[in-house]
Protein backbone atom coordinates (compact mmCIF):
# COMPACT_ATOMS: atom_id res chain seq x y z
CA UNK A 1 0.00 0.00 0.00
CA UNK A 2 2.91 2.47 0.50
CA UNK A 3 4.41 2.16 -2.38
CA UNK A 4 0.35 2.42 -4.32
CA UNK A 5 0.46 5.79 -2.78
CA UNK A 6 4.36 6.70 -3.37
CA UNK A 7 3.82 5.94 -6.66
CA UNK A 8 0.29 7.80 -7.44
CA UNK A 9 2.00 10.87 -5.72
CA UNK A 10 5.35 10.70 -7.95
CA UNK A 11 2.85 10.64 -10.49
CA UNK A 12 0.72 13.58 -9.46
CA UNK A 13 4.07 15.34 -8.69
CA UNK A 14 4.91 14.38 -12.61
CA UNK A 15 1.87 15.36 -14.00
CA UNK A 16 1.25 18.97 -12.43
CA UNK A 17 4.75 19.86 -13.51
CA UNK A 18 4.23 18.63 -16.78
CA UNK A 19 1.38 20.69 -16.97
CA UNK A 20 2.89 23.72 -15.59
CA UNK A 21 5.50 23.45 -18.25
CA UNK A 22 2.48 23.12 -21.22
CA UNK A 23 0.32 26.07 -19.76
CA UNK A 24 3.47 28.71 -18.45
CA UNK A 25 3.15 31.83 -20.85
CA UNK A 26 4.50 32.85 -24.30
CA UNK A 27 6.44 35.94 -24.03
CA UNK A 28 6.13 38.23 -27.02
CA UNK A 29 9.41 37.74 -27.91
CA UNK A 30 8.73 33.76 -28.49
CA UNK A 31 5.11 33.89 -30.19
CA UNK A 32 5.63 33.72 -33.62
CA UNK A 33 2.52 32.23 -35.17
CA UNK A 34 1.93 30.03 -38.40
CA UNK A 35 -0.92 31.63 -40.52
CA UNK A 36 -3.58 29.24 -41.54
CA UNK A 37 -4.93 31.70 -44.28
CA UNK A 38 -4.51 30.14 -47.50
CA UNK A 39 -4.53 32.70 -50.33
CA UNK A 40 -2.37 33.08 -53.62
CA UNK A 41 1.37 33.50 -52.86
CA UNK A 42 3.78 35.16 -55.79
CA UNK A 43 7.34 35.33 -54.83
CA UNK A 44 9.45 37.49 -57.21
CA UNK A 45 12.80 36.86 -56.92
CA UNK A 46 13.68 39.19 -59.77
CA UNK A 47 12.68 42.57 -60.42
CA UNK A 48 10.17 42.74 -63.21
CA UNK A 49 12.50 45.45 -64.47
CA UNK A 50 16.13 46.09 -64.11
CA UNK A 51 16.59 48.37 -61.17
CA UNK A 52 19.23 51.01 -59.35
CA UNK A 53 19.34 50.52 -55.81
CA UNK A 54 20.09 53.90 -55.31
CA UNK A 55 21.14 52.86 -51.26
CA UNK A 56 23.87 50.21 -50.91
CA UNK A 57 26.73 50.56 -48.49
CA UNK A 58 30.11 48.26 -49.52
CA UNK A 59 32.99 49.04 -47.06
CA UNK A 60 35.88 47.29 -49.04
CA UNK A 61 34.90 48.88 -52.65
CA UNK A 62 38.78 49.92 -53.72
CA UNK A 63 40.14 45.84 -52.88
CA UNK A 64 36.60 44.44 -53.81
CA UNK A 65 35.68 42.08 -56.66
CA UNK A 66 33.46 43.15 -58.05
CA UNK A 67 32.81 41.29 -60.79
CA UNK A 68 31.58 38.51 -58.04
CA UNK A 69 28.95 41.39 -56.51
CA UNK A 70 27.97 42.42 -59.93
CA UNK A 71 26.98 38.58 -60.48
CA UNK A 72 24.93 38.51 -57.15
CA UNK A 73 23.14 41.69 -58.81
CA UNK A 74 22.52 39.40 -61.98
CA UNK A 75 20.56 36.97 -60.02
CA UNK A 76 18.18 39.25 -58.88
CA UNK A 77 18.01 41.91 -61.73
CA UNK A 78 19.77 44.62 -60.17
CA UNK A 79 21.38 46.70 -63.21
CA UNK A 80 23.50 49.52 -61.30
CA UNK A 81 24.17 49.94 -57.49
CA UNK A 82 24.97 53.24 -55.88
CA UNK A 83 27.61 52.77 -53.37
CA UNK A 84 26.87 55.59 -51.28
CA UNK A 85 30.34 54.99 -49.09
CA UNK A 86 32.51 56.27 -51.23
CA UNK A 87 34.93 57.50 -48.50
CA UNK A 88 34.66 54.77 -46.36
CA UNK A 89 34.56 55.20 -42.54
CA UNK A 90 37.59 57.31 -42.07
CA UNK A 91 37.95 60.63 -40.66
CA UNK A 92 41.65 61.67 -42.17
CA UNK A 93 40.74 63.95 -45.18
CA UNK A 94 43.34 61.88 -47.10
CA UNK A 95 42.52 58.69 -46.18
CA UNK A 96 39.44 59.31 -46.94
CA UNK A 97 40.25 60.40 -50.09
CA UNK A 98 42.53 57.40 -51.08
CA UNK A 99 39.97 55.23 -50.48
CA UNK A 100 37.83 57.27 -52.94
CA UNK A 101 39.89 57.07 -55.53
CA UNK A 102 40.90 53.57 -54.83
CA UNK A 103 37.27 52.65 -55.45
CA UNK A 104 36.39 54.80 -58.58
CA UNK A 105 39.26 52.84 -60.01
CA UNK A 106 38.40 49.80 -59.37
CA UNK A 107 34.75 51.24 -60.43
CA UNK A 108 36.41 51.72 -64.10
CA UNK A 109 38.66 48.97 -64.73
CA UNK A 110 35.98 46.13 -63.63
CA UNK A 111 32.27 47.73 -63.76
CA UNK A 112 32.18 51.30 -64.89
CA UNK A 113 28.72 50.48 -66.32
CA UNK A 114 27.03 48.75 -63.30
CA UNK A 115 28.78 50.80 -60.08
CA UNK A 116 28.23 54.08 -59.37
CA UNK A 117 29.99 56.16 -56.11
CA UNK A 118 29.21 58.77 -54.01
CA UNK A 119 31.50 60.68 -51.82
CA UNK A 120 31.05 62.19 -48.50
CA UNK A 121 31.86 64.68 -46.09
CA UNK A 122 35.26 64.78 -43.91
CA UNK A 123 33.62 66.57 -40.44
CA UNK A 124 36.98 66.42 -39.03
CA UNK A 125 38.25 70.08 -37.99
CA UNK A 126 34.53 71.51 -38.31
CA UNK A 127 34.51 74.77 -37.97
CA UNK A 128 38.41 76.08 -38.24
CA UNK A 129 38.37 78.88 -40.31
CA UNK A 130 39.77 76.62 -43.45
CA UNK A 131 36.93 73.93 -42.82
CA UNK A 132 34.40 75.15 -45.50
CA UNK A 133 36.34 76.02 -48.41
CA UNK A 134 38.12 72.76 -47.88
CA UNK A 135 34.91 71.02 -48.03
CA UNK A 136 33.78 72.37 -51.03
CA UNK A 137 37.31 72.11 -52.85
CA UNK A 138 37.54 68.45 -51.86
CA UNK A 139 33.63 67.71 -52.52
CA UNK A 140 34.08 69.31 -56.77
CA UNK A 141 37.65 67.30 -56.74
CA UNK A 142 35.48 64.26 -56.06
CA UNK A 143 32.58 64.97 -58.41
CA UNK A 144 35.33 65.64 -61.15
CA UNK A 145 37.40 62.12 -60.10
CA UNK A 146 34.09 60.27 -60.80
CA UNK A 147 31.92 60.74 -57.62
CA UNK A 148 28.09 60.61 -59.12
CA UNK A 149 26.77 62.47 -55.90
CA UNK A 150 26.74 63.23 -52.23
CA UNK A 151 25.62 61.06 -49.32
CA UNK A 152 25.23 62.51 -45.87
CA UNK A 153 24.99 60.17 -42.69
CA UNK A 154 22.67 60.31 -39.96
CA UNK A 155 25.80 60.90 -37.16
CA UNK A 156 25.16 64.98 -38.72
CA UNK A 157 22.74 66.65 -36.15
CA UNK A 158 23.37 64.14 -33.37
CA UNK A 159 26.55 64.85 -31.11
CA UNK A 160 28.84 62.30 -32.32
CA UNK A 161 29.90 65.48 -35.07
CA UNK A 162 30.88 68.73 -32.81
CA UNK A 163 32.63 71.82 -33.71
CA UNK A 164 35.92 73.41 -32.54
CA UNK A 165 33.87 74.49 -29.35
CA UNK A 166 32.72 70.69 -28.33
CA UNK A 167 29.09 72.25 -29.62
CA UNK A 168 26.81 69.32 -31.86
CA UNK A 169 26.78 70.58 -35.57
CA UNK A 170 23.31 71.19 -36.43
CA UNK A 171 22.09 69.48 -39.77
CA UNK A 172 20.89 73.50 -41.33
CA UNK A 173 24.47 74.57 -39.59
CA UNK A 174 25.56 77.71 -41.98
CA UNK A 175 29.02 76.38 -42.40
CA UNK A 176 27.67 73.35 -44.21
CA UNK A 177 25.64 75.64 -46.67
CA UNK A 178 27.97 76.35 -49.20
CA UNK A 179 28.61 72.51 -49.87
CA UNK A 180 24.77 72.51 -50.57
CA UNK A 181 24.95 75.51 -53.16
CA UNK A 182 27.98 73.37 -54.55
CA UNK A 183 26.12 70.33 -55.41
CA UNK A 184 23.51 72.44 -57.07
CA UNK A 185 25.86 73.94 -58.71
CA UNK A 186 27.19 70.84 -59.91
CA UNK A 187 24.41 68.82 -60.98
CA UNK A 188 24.23 66.41 -58.36
CA UNK A 189 22.04 64.74 -55.80
CA UNK A 190 22.30 64.79 -52.23
CA UNK A 191 20.77 61.72 -50.50
CA UNK A 192 20.44 62.52 -46.40
CA UNK A 193 19.61 60.75 -44.30
CA UNK A 194 18.43 63.00 -40.80
CA UNK A 195 17.42 61.04 -37.54
CA UNK A 196 16.18 57.91 -37.25
CA UNK A 197 12.53 56.09 -36.39
CA UNK A 198 10.42 58.31 -34.63
CA UNK A 199 9.31 55.66 -32.14
CA UNK A 200 13.26 55.48 -31.38
CA UNK A 201 12.45 58.58 -29.47
CA UNK A 202 9.68 57.07 -27.21
CA UNK A 203 9.32 55.55 -24.01
CA UNK A 204 10.43 52.04 -23.79
CA UNK A 205 7.17 50.62 -22.96
CA UNK A 206 3.98 47.97 -23.84
CA UNK A 207 2.89 51.05 -26.54
CA UNK A 208 6.25 51.60 -28.27
CA UNK A 209 6.00 49.82 -31.41
CA UNK A 210 9.07 49.51 -31.82
CA UNK A 211 9.72 47.72 -27.90
CA UNK A 212 10.94 44.57 -29.39
CA UNK A 213 13.89 46.55 -31.49
CA UNK A 214 14.99 48.36 -28.71
CA UNK A 215 15.07 45.54 -26.59
CA UNK A 216 17.25 43.35 -28.88
CA UNK A 217 19.06 46.83 -29.69
CA UNK A 218 19.86 49.19 -27.14
CA UNK A 219 21.58 51.24 -28.58
CA UNK A 220 19.01 52.47 -30.73
CA UNK A 221 17.47 54.47 -28.49
CA UNK A 222 17.44 57.85 -28.96
CA UNK A 223 15.90 59.38 -25.65
CA UNK A 224 19.62 59.81 -23.97
CA UNK A 225 20.33 61.64 -27.02
CA UNK A 226 18.57 64.80 -26.32
CA UNK A 227 17.78 66.15 -29.58
CA UNK A 228 13.66 65.30 -30.42
CA UNK A 229 13.52 63.92 -33.28
CA UNK A 230 10.99 66.68 -34.48
CA UNK A 231 14.27 69.34 -34.11
CA UNK A 232 16.81 66.89 -36.55
CA UNK A 233 13.81 67.02 -39.25
CA UNK A 234 12.79 70.42 -38.28
CA UNK A 235 16.62 71.26 -39.49
CA UNK A 236 16.92 68.92 -42.30
CA UNK A 237 13.77 70.26 -43.96
CA UNK A 238 15.39 73.99 -43.47
CA UNK A 239 17.61 72.97 -45.91
CA UNK A 240 15.63 71.90 -48.36
CA UNK A 241 13.77 75.26 -48.27
CA UNK A 242 17.14 77.69 -48.27
CA UNK A 243 18.54 75.33 -51.20
CA UNK A 244 16.10 75.48 -53.94
CA UNK A 245 18.57 74.53 -56.88
CA UNK A 246 19.95 71.43 -55.08
CA UNK A 247 18.38 68.02 -55.50
CA UNK A 248 17.43 65.92 -52.39
CA UNK A 249 17.32 62.71 -51.91
CA UNK A 250 15.11 62.11 -48.88
CA UNK A 251 16.61 58.39 -47.29
CA UNK A 252 14.58 56.32 -45.66
CA UNK A 253 11.16 58.60 -47.25
CA UNK A 254 12.26 60.93 -44.43
CA UNK A 255 11.19 58.42 -41.98
CA UNK A 256 7.23 59.68 -42.91
CA UNK A 257 6.57 56.20 -44.11
CA UNK A 258 4.03 55.81 -41.43
CA UNK A 259 2.31 59.00 -42.04
CA UNK A 260 2.07 59.78 -45.44
CA UNK A 261 -0.17 62.71 -45.10
CA UNK A 262 2.79 64.52 -43.83
CA UNK A 263 5.52 63.11 -46.59
CA UNK A 264 2.35 64.25 -49.09
CA UNK A 265 3.29 68.03 -47.38
CA UNK A 266 6.69 67.64 -47.38
CA UNK A 267 6.47 67.11 -51.21
CA UNK A 268 4.20 69.36 -52.19
CA UNK A 269 6.20 72.63 -49.93
CA UNK A 270 9.69 71.08 -51.24
CA UNK A 271 9.81 70.29 -54.77
CA UNK A 272 13.46 69.38 -55.19
CA UNK A 273 13.34 66.50 -53.05
CA UNK A 274 12.76 63.13 -53.80
CA UNK A 275 12.48 60.10 -51.27
CA UNK A 276 13.68 56.82 -51.37
CA UNK A 277 12.08 53.52 -50.22
CA UNK A 278 15.12 51.93 -47.83
CA UNK A 279 14.72 50.46 -44.79
CA UNK A 280 10.96 51.25 -44.78
CA UNK A 281 9.30 48.63 -46.95
CA UNK A 282 7.21 47.27 -44.01
CA UNK A 283 5.26 50.51 -43.40
CA UNK A 284 4.13 50.95 -47.12
CA UNK A 285 3.53 46.48 -47.07
CA UNK A 286 0.83 47.62 -43.63
CA UNK A 287 -1.20 50.36 -45.88
CA UNK A 288 -0.90 49.30 -49.74
CA UNK A 289 -4.24 51.24 -50.37
CA UNK A 290 -2.76 54.11 -49.03
CA UNK A 291 0.91 53.55 -50.25
CA UNK A 292 -0.21 52.78 -53.56
CA UNK A 293 -1.79 56.51 -53.62
CA UNK A 294 1.00 57.90 -52.62
CA UNK A 295 3.54 56.16 -55.40
CA UNK A 296 1.13 57.10 -58.50
CA UNK A 297 0.60 60.80 -57.32
CA UNK A 298 4.44 61.24 -56.71
CA UNK A 299 5.63 58.61 -59.36
CA UNK A 300 8.44 60.58 -60.63
CA UNK A 301 9.75 61.20 -57.36
CA UNK A 302 10.49 58.20 -55.56
CA UNK A 303 13.62 55.88 -55.98
CA UNK A 304 14.00 52.28 -55.27
CA UNK A 305 16.71 51.99 -51.93
CA UNK A 306 17.61 49.48 -49.68
CA UNK A 307 20.58 50.19 -47.49
CA UNK A 308 21.84 47.44 -45.83
CA UNK A 309 23.70 44.53 -48.41
CA UNK A 310 21.41 41.30 -47.80
CA UNK A 311 20.43 39.66 -51.09
CA UNK A 312 17.92 37.40 -49.64
CA UNK A 313 15.53 39.99 -48.23
CA UNK A 314 15.23 41.94 -51.62
CA UNK A 315 12.34 39.38 -52.49
CA UNK A 316 10.25 41.31 -49.94
CA UNK A 317 10.84 44.40 -51.42
CA UNK A 318 9.89 43.31 -54.85
CA UNK A 319 6.92 41.40 -53.23
CA UNK A 320 5.47 44.73 -51.67
CA UNK A 321 5.93 46.47 -54.79
CA UNK A 322 4.72 44.27 -57.59
CA UNK A 323 2.06 41.71 -56.46
CA UNK A 324 -1.57 41.82 -55.20
CA UNK A 325 -0.89 38.94 -52.43
CA UNK A 326 -2.11 39.10 -48.88
CA UNK A 327 -1.16 38.73 -45.42
CA UNK A 328 2.23 37.87 -45.50
CA UNK A 329 5.71 38.48 -43.23
CA UNK A 330 8.28 40.62 -43.37
CA UNK A 331 11.94 39.16 -42.87
CA UNK A 332 12.46 40.35 -39.48
CA UNK A 333 10.08 40.54 -37.12
CA UNK A 334 11.53 42.78 -34.59
CA UNK A 335 11.45 45.08 -37.17
CA UNK A 336 7.35 44.38 -38.05
CA UNK A 337 5.37 42.07 -36.25
CA UNK A 338 2.63 42.84 -38.41
CA UNK A 339 1.69 41.00 -41.45
CA UNK A 340 2.17 42.83 -45.11
CA UNK A 341 -0.28 43.26 -48.45
CA UNK A 342 1.15 43.85 -51.96
CA UNK A 343 0.67 47.43 -53.65
CA UNK A 344 0.62 45.62 -57.33
CA UNK A 345 2.40 49.04 -58.88
CA UNK A 346 1.54 49.79 -62.22
CA UNK A 347 4.26 48.96 -65.00
CA UNK A 348 4.74 52.59 -65.22
CA UNK A 349 5.31 53.74 -61.99
CA UNK A 350 7.48 50.34 -61.38
CA UNK A 351 10.02 51.60 -64.40
CA UNK A 352 9.69 55.30 -62.91
CA UNK A 353 10.72 53.75 -59.27
CA UNK A 354 13.17 51.29 -60.27
CA UNK A 355 15.06 52.83 -62.96
CA UNK A 356 13.83 55.93 -64.53
CA UNK A 357 13.87 58.75 -62.12
CA UNK A 358 17.38 57.60 -61.19
CA UNK A 359 18.63 57.99 -64.30
CA UNK A 360 16.93 61.29 -64.75
CA UNK A 361 18.98 63.05 -61.62
CA UNK A 362 21.95 61.29 -61.29
CA UNK A 363 24.96 61.72 -63.97
CA UNK A 364 26.77 59.92 -65.95
CA UNK A 365 24.53 56.39 -65.06
CA UNK A 366 24.84 53.99 -68.11
CA UNK A 367 21.04 54.10 -69.95
CA UNK A 368 22.11 51.07 -72.18
CA UNK A 369 20.64 48.21 -69.50
CA UNK A 370 17.31 49.67 -69.27
CA UNK A 371 14.23 49.65 -71.50
CA UNK A 372 12.86 52.81 -72.59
Amino acid sequence: MKYILLSLGLLFIFSFAHSQVVEAPIGFEEYDPISTLKVEEHIPTRAKFPFIDVHNHQYRMPEQNLRELVSVMDTMNMQIMVNLSGRGWYQEWDEGTAHLKGALLNVMKNEPKRIAVFTNIQFKGFGQPDWTDKAVAQLAADVKMGAKGLKIYKSLGFSGIVDEKGQRVAVNDKRIDPVWAKCGELGIPVLIHTADVPSFWDPLDRYNERWLELKMHPGRNRIKDKVPFEQLIGEQHDIFRKHPKTTFINAHMGWYANNLRKLDSLMIEFPNTYVEIGAIIAELGRQPRAAKKFFDKYQDRVLFGKDSWVPAEYVTYFRVLETEDEYFPYHKKYHAFWRMYGLGLSDEVLKKLYYKNALRIIPGLDRSGFPD
